[in-house]
C-alpha cells in the first residue's frame, strides 16, 4: 500500500514537472508581443514654465483690491464676521468640570476643597443651571493647556473632565440663537 502511494505520488510530480515545461515554450510565444495604449491615456497641457507666469504681487492673502468680485465678497463677508465676532466679545474654549449635580452642599464642599488645594490666582467657579450644580476651574483656549491643571486636580476629585465652554458675555441674540439650535 505505501508503495503504491509513493509511486503514484512519484508519478504526479514528473507529470506536473512535465507540464511546465509545455507551460514554459506557451509563455515563450508572447515574448515579442507588445501593446500601443498611449490613445487611451488622459493628456493635459503643459504647464508654463515658472519664470514664464505673471509676478506674484502679494504673496499673503488675496486683499479685496484684486478686482476678481469672489475675493471682493469674501473680504467683506470676513470682515462683518470678525466685526460680530468681537462685539460679541465671546470666545470658545475649555474649562475642567469637577463637580455636576443637583446636591448644593456638595457643590459647596466642593468649590470649598478646591479653594483650599488649589494656587490662589486659580479660582473655582460655581453655577447653578436648573436643575444642576457645576463647579468648573479655569478658562483655557486650547484643551492642551488644561491638562496640567487637570491631572492635578483628577487626583483629589476622580469624576473631573475637561469639557468645551463660551467665555465672554453673551448678547441676546446669542442667548435666542443657541435657544433656537437647542430646540432643533
Amino acid at each position: 500500500m505505501k508503495q503504491t502511494f509513493f509511486l503514484l505520488l512519484l508519478v504526479l510530480i514528473l507529470a506536473s514537472c512535465a507540464g511546465s515545461g509545455k507551460m514554459s515554450k506557451s509563455a515563450a510565444a508572447y515574448n515579442n508581443y507588445s501593446e500601443d495604449l498611449s490613445y487611451t491615456r488622459v493628456t493635459f497641457p503643459d504647464l508654463p514654465e515658472a519664470n514664464q507666469l505673471e509676478p506674484v504681487k502679494n504673496s499673503g492673502p488675496v486683499s479685496s483690491d484684486a478686482g476678481d468680485p469672489v475675493d471682493a465678497d469674501l473680504a467683506i463677508a470676513l470682515d462683518n464676521f470678525a466685526q460680530k465676532n468681537a462685539d460679541r466679545e465671546v470666545y470658545n474654549g475649555f474649562t475642567i468640570l469637577v463637580y455636576s449635580g443637583i446636591d448644593r452642599d456638595e457643590a459647596f464642599k466642593t468649590r470649598n476643597q478646591l479653594y483650599n488645594t488649589l494656587p490662589t490666582q486659580i479660582k473655582a467657579e460655581m453655577e447653578y443651571e436648573q436643575p444642576r450644580y457645576l463647579v468648573k476651574v479655569g478658562q483655557y483656549i486650547n484643551r492642551i493647556e488644561a491638562q496640567s491643571l487637570f491631572h492635578t486636580i483628577k487626583k483629589d476629585f476622580p469624576g473631573a473632565r475637561i469639557i468645551q465652554e463660551r467665555f465672554g458675555k453673551e448678547t441676546e441674540e446669542d442667548e435666542e440663537i443657541e435657544a433656537e439650535v437647542g430646540t432643533n
